[in-house]
């Protein structure tokens, strides 16, 4: 009886013991995990959704090899537990690989910033305002209110156009005037044009420049090249095509429009001489 007493009280001294140090390792993984989220959940430089995401993977991620951890105190082989565990992973992951793509391709946009939510861009055949970023996909909406969802991994396997994220922005007019009209005159009239506009930058080199750029088929090409604000871009170029035009008109300056010259050639002369070869052979 006193031998069977004392093989009790060993086992549950040592089972004791196990039990304790495995709630103190789960305390603390679940401790630590906590603290590393929310240290992450405070870095500013990182987007809020990648903050949470590698905030949450990092948390589970202790967890995981505290679980482990407690396995391996109650005698269990956690060495096959990890090789099932990786295979398992590697299965899901290959079932998976699309969506787990779109997270890869959506940790790389939220890290580099190629673009913000509110940002116009173009990617692919794709245009829109960027409406939200995700690990998955963005939304985007056209400029006619179309809404787009997008997976990542076809934003970040493209060229990315942003147009938001310069402040400022270049565009060219290209005007054709007539061969027979006075070009002086013709950039004269421009230039009153963009001088009254008050919208254009015209500081750090950026003043607006009006220059003969080409002879064409049937026109001479003057480019007005001027910068603004991204805001203002579009505005400023529906206004300045509709001034350049009435001031052109205004002051006699011909816009031309494309030309052909058809010549017409007369078929008798050869009729004739198909004649004269029949006369010579009779």
């Amino acid at each position: 009886m006193e031998e069977t007493i004392q093989t009790g009280a060993s086992l549950a001294a040592i089972w004791g013991v196990r039990v304790l140090s495995a709630i103190l390792i789960l305390i603390a993984g679940w401790v630590i995990g906590n603290w590393i989220q929310k240290r992450f959940l405070k870095i500013q430089k990182l987007d809020e959704t990648l903050r949470h995401f590698l905030g949450g993977l990092l948390k589970y991620s202790i967890l995981s090899v505290a679980l482990i951890t407690v396995l391996a105190q109650f005698g269990v082989q956690t060495a096959s537990l990890i090789a099932v565990l990786g295979a398992a992973g590697l299965a899901i992951g290959l079932a998976l690989q699309g969506t787990l793509s779109n997270v890869a391709a959506g940790v790389m946009l939220l890290v580099l910033r190629p673009f913000n939510v509110g940002d116009f861009i173009t990617f692919g055949s794709t245009s829109g305002t960027v409406k939200s970023l995700g690990l998955f996909g963005a939304e985007l909406s056209t400029s006619d209110n179309v809404y787009i969802f997008c997976p990542n991994s076809a934003i970040w396997n493209n060229e990315i156009m942003n147009f938001s994220r310069n402040q400022q922005r270049r565009q060219d007019f290209i005007i054709g005037i007539s061969y027979n009209d006075d070009m002086d005159d013709a950039i004269k009239t421009l230039n009153k044009v963009v001088s009254k506009e008050e919208r254009l930058i015209t500081t750090d080199g950026k003043e607006p420049q009006i220059m003969v750029s080409n002879m064409g088929d049937f026109s001479v090409d003057i480019i007005v090249r001027i910068w603004c604000k991204a805001s203002d871009y579009w505005t400023l170029k529906w206004d300045m095509t509709k001034a350049f035009k009435e001031a052109l008109d205004k002051d006699g300056i011909t816009i031309p429009f494309p030309t052909q010259i058809v010549e017409h050639v007369d078929p008798k002369p050869a009729n004739n001489a198909a004649s004269a070869n029949k006369d010579k052979a009779a």
